[in-house]
């Protein structure tokens, strides 16, 4: 039990620092090649960001660990609202972008929705299984598309903050070396995630799901709460709020689609009140964009969400 738990911790040190150095690497090739720093901050970033719950969703569909595969997804978009931007919102209230309250946090609720759809052929078709289909998977893979498309079509108009940051040129070979290396820690620490959880739950005899849902999603969701902390703290609103949106219709749209095109992921209905808690979520955070301050998550409704995000999981523990 002890070397499951070491093992779980050292794979999640990989994971981010193997997310860490890809970025820095695959940045200053871009950069080197005179790529927009907007450009760099919309996919190398946006997409190691999320390269912990990728790996980690990869290896789950490949070993038919379907539970840890969903509840990573579902969790991590459930910690990262109310967990993460809570936490952002108490460091320093986040004002909100008109563009992002009515846009990008409704196409997040639309994610979430439509994992309960795309899930529930069972509850929807009468059928004797639920199942994540590689069609659901291509279609999820087609929204996600879309969603790049929009990203890229208002960064050309100039409205997105720039979230790549001070990029710094590094020689050819050291980057290679850092993407290589990136690789290489995210591909062994995401492998040690997942067999360690998949271990600590039969140890334990608790079900995958409840491990995926809080301890691997927590850890997988790391990058994005080290990233909105910062931008909270140095009131850089726009990124703190925006990283957390995007990551989660990434998550969605991205890593859980291609992981069902990967492998077939079977659904168990009990996950559909963790699907209605990653839809509360969102809900939550496009009403709070009303309530209060307009178009502001203040002090108050972050300590909300972490309190909510406390009884959830307490819940989620009692439940087993």
């Amino acid at each position: 039990m002890l070397q499951n738990i070491l093992l779980l911790v050292v794979g999640f040190a990989l994971l981010i620092k193997g997310a860490d150095y890809l970025v820095e690497g695959a940045s200053s090739l871009a950069k080197r090649y005179k790529i927009s720093d907007l450009a760099i901050g919309l996919t190398i970033v946006a997409f190691g960001t999320s390269a912990p719950e990728l790996i980690v969703n990869i290896f789950s569909s490949i070993q038919g660990n379907s539970e840890i595969a969903i509840g990573n997804i579902i969790g991590s978009n459930i910690c990262n609202i109310f967990l993460i931007l809570g936490i952002s919102a108490v460091i320093f209230p986040l004002t909100v972008s008109k563009g992002t309250t009515f846009k990008e946090i409704p196409f997040s609720l639309l994610a979430a929705v439509l994992v309960f759809f795309v899930a529930n052929d069972a509850l929807i078709d009468g059928q004797n299984f639920s199942m994540m289909t590689r069609i659901d998977g291509l279609m999820l893979l087609s929204l996600f598309i879309i969603y790049m498309y929009y990203i890229f079509g208002i960064a050309k108009k100039g409205d997105t903050p720039d979230v790549a940051g001070e990029l710094k040129i590094r020689p050819v070979w050291i980057s290679i070396v850092m993407v290589a290396g990136g690789l290489a820690a995210l591909t062994i620490g995401g492998k040690w995630v997942v067999d360690s959880a998949v271990d600590i739950a039969t140890a334990l005899g608790v079900s995958q799901s409840l491990i995926g849902l809080t301890i691997v999603a927590i850890g997988t969701s790391l990058p994005e709460l080290a990233t909105s902390a910062v931008a909270a703290y140095r009131k850089k609103c726009d990124i703190a709020v925006g990283n957390i949106v995007g990551s989660n219709i990434f998550n969605v749209f991205w890593i859980l689609g291609l992981s069902s095109v990967i492998n077939p992921i079977p659904f168990q209905q009990h996950s559909n009140s963790d699907i209605f808690m990653a839809v509360f979520a969102s809900l939550m955070l496009f009403l709070f964009m009303f309530i209060g301050t307009k178009h502001r998550l203040d002090r108050w409704q972050g300590v909300m969400f972490i309190l909510i995000y406390v009884a959830y999981v307490v819940y989620l523990v009692i439940q087993g």
